[in-house]
């Protein structure tokens, strides 16, 4: 399974993927154009900063996601992708999903009593944030393949320092 994956050497803190987030989920999904929608489109990733690093982070999809075995109604589960999505339809917002995410990324919509959560923009083959990160700290790929990149590339920093 593919995930977000960040490499935060990289991320300049732009937040570039909050504003491809927000877009996409909008009604027109254009920048411009969704300025001036009546219901403003909330993004769903957000840019974290410590002293040093700037983070991207968003739904890490939780093997065991505390947010499932919450949800009180069964609004939230895995679809086929094994991503964890909210049905709106079910959702009676107790906000119980927000109180125990450990990530801290699950968000209330501003217009219904409703929660909003990284989808991983199912009509998309690359999500959006990923898409617009314009150093590539943001990948789509899968976990092993990032890992061998990141150790290859390590690998080839020792060399050339020696």
């Amino acid at each position: 399974m593919k995930e977000i994956l960040i490499d935060i050497e990289k991320c300049l803190g732009c937040k570039s993927c909050e504003i491809a987030c927000a877009v996409e989920h909008s009604n027109s999904k254009q920048l411009f154009s969704s300025i001036f929608e009546k219901k403003l489109s909330q993004k769903r990733v957000f840019v974290e900063k410590n002293l040093k690093n700037s983070i991207p982070i968003q739904c890490r999809n939780c093997e065991n996601s505390p947010c499932i075995l919450a949800c009180m109604t069964g609004a939230m589960y895995k679809d086929s992708r094994g991503i964890t999505v909210c049905d709106e339809y079910k959702c009676v917002g107790c906000f119980m999903c927000i109180m125990v995410c450990p990530i801290g990324v699950i968000n209330i919509s501003k217009y219904q009593r409703k929660i909003i959560k990284c989808d991983r923009c199912p009509d998309r083959d690359i999500p959006a944030c990923v898409n617009a990160c314009p150093t590539g700290a943001l990948k789509y790929e899968n976990v092993d393949k990032f890992t061998y990149n990141k150790r290859k590339g390590f690998i080839s920093n020792i060399n050339l320092q020696q």
